[in-house]
């Protein structure tokens, strides 16, 4: 299938980076390359653009859409380990990182990936098709209070005990098996009234998309490992979808721009407080209505920019 993907505020990211011609730049999303068609495009051959994403289907398209591009390096791994990453491939720091979090429309397109609730699919939503946790294990596994929990953390869902109660008696007739299956058994545990907020089944599988990639727990760990890993003056440019994800990455922010907390009255810092640099964006960057109009995934997203020092 043709990996079709509209970058999301591509002229704010792309703005955010800075770009310098010569410089090194990290997609860390890299999936169908939208984002990083245009860094490579402001690029000088003594340019480099190190392009990492755990789904391989998504580096397949990449390589191919960048296949004029002479300066690329792929790597099939997860952001969440770009200290290791950088360091396998002997580079100190770099002068731009972007993270496009997420899934993708591609992944939700691809209906066998069972990332979708439309449609009838194996349950997977694996982004690394190579790890073995699948959506599947999650849903016939887990307990139920932990699954409970799962679904009202990672989807905001209030019904989420209901959900997990309906879940658990459901599979110990047969497996859950089908994305179809999953959707029937939301659907008959939310009242009729309150499924007129979009598809009753998108924060449910929202939460176990979250669970089975791993998506939240490491990021505040991640954007601080980004940030280190930043040039004096390098920029990281990361676009959230969802109130979860953009709160881990603001409160990162924060704590890397540090903050004295010494009495006014002292003539120095004796706190030993530390800065990283400062946050470029007061508040988030939001795309235009333009955009929103255009590109339905771009209606939640929310751009934040921090500068390293």
């Amino acid at each position: 299938m043709e990996f079709k993907h509209e970058p999301v505020m591509l002229q704010e990211c792309i703005n955010g980076l800075n770009i310098k011609e010569d410089g090194i730049y990290v997609d860390g999303t890299l999936g169908g390359a939208g984002h990083s068609k245009e860094i490579l495009k402001r690029l000088s051959n003594e340019g480099r653009l190190i392009g990492i994403d755990r789904d391989e289907e998504a580096l397949l398209a990449a390589k191919e859409n960048l296949k004029e591009f002479t300066n690329v390096t792929y790597v099939h791994d997860n952001h969440d380990n770009i200290k290791n990453i950088l360091e396998h491939l002997k580079i100190n720091n770099v002068d731009g990182i972007l993270l496009d979090l997420g899934v993708s429309s591609y992944q939700l397109d691809e209906r066998n990936r069972g990332f979708s609730y439309l449609g009838e699919n194996e349950l997977d939503m694996r982004m690394d098709k190579t790890q073995e946790l699948t959506a599947k294990e999650v849903v016939n596994n887990y307990k139920e209070e932990d699954l409970a929990n799962i679904i009202y953390q990672y989807g905001e869902e209030r019904f989420s005990r209901k959900i997990a109660k309906n879940i658990c008696e459901y599979r110990k007739q047969k497996e859950i098996e089908t994305t179809k299956e999953l959707v029937e058994i939301i659907e008959k545990s939310i009242p009729r009234k309150f499924q007129n907020d979009g598809h009753p089944a998108k924060r449910t599988f929202q939460a176990i998309r979250i669970e089975v990639n791993n998506e939240i727990k490491p990021l505040y760990d991640t954007v601080k490992n980004c940030i280190e890993c930043l040039k004096p003056g390098g920029r990281l440019c990361i676009i959230t979808f969802h109130s979860l994800e953009d709160r881990a990455v603001k409160n990162a922010y924060i704590d890397a721009k540090g903050k004295c907390t010494c009495p006014k009255d002292l003539p120095y810092c004796v706190c030993g407080a530390k800065s990283l640099g400062e946050i470029i964006t007061r508040k988030p960057i939001v795309a235009t209505d333009e955009e929103k109009e255009r590109n339905s995934r771009s209606k939640s997203a929310k751009l934040r920019i921090f500068e390293r020092k």
